[in-house]
């Protein structure tokens, strides 16, 4: 297994146990973000769970287009959490917002490490 398979592997890990937990546990998971809608939590688990089997498919397959679409997502993610931590337009709760931040900072980790091991696999 490559660079850029074993980048590619522990994102459809973390996305997809972070799937499992939105579904399994979203009535919790509202509760701590103080929200009174739990359904968007179930709805962003099933994404993350769509989001970790084409990351599997691209794991064997490693078509260039398809991995840097799946960084430009990583990074959409990042860009969307910093818009939701800075205008906060749902009421999130502190420990909301510290979630937030660091399954942001997690991700951010994760597409510059697939960016680089694209970089390297290309030459």
């Amino acid at each position: 297994m490559n660079r850029l398979q074993k980048s590619l592997l522990i994102n459809a890990v973390f996305s997809g146990v972070s799937g499992f937990i939105l579904i399994l546990f979203y009535n919790s998971t509202a509760k701590v973000f103080q929200l009174n809608n739990n359904n968007i939590f179930w709805i962003i688990g099933l994404i993350l769970l769509y989001f970790m089997a084409t990351i599997f498919y691209e794991i064997k397959k490693q078509r260039k287009i398809a991995v840097l679409w799946i960084i430009i997502q990583d990074f959409l993610w990042v860009f969307a959490s910093c818009i939701i931590l800075i205008t906060n337009p749902f009421q999130i709760s502190n420990t909301g917002n510290i979630i937030i931040s660091v399954i942001a900072l997690i991700v951010l980790f994760m597409g510059l490490n697939q960016f680089f091991a694209l970089k390297t696999s290309c030459k």
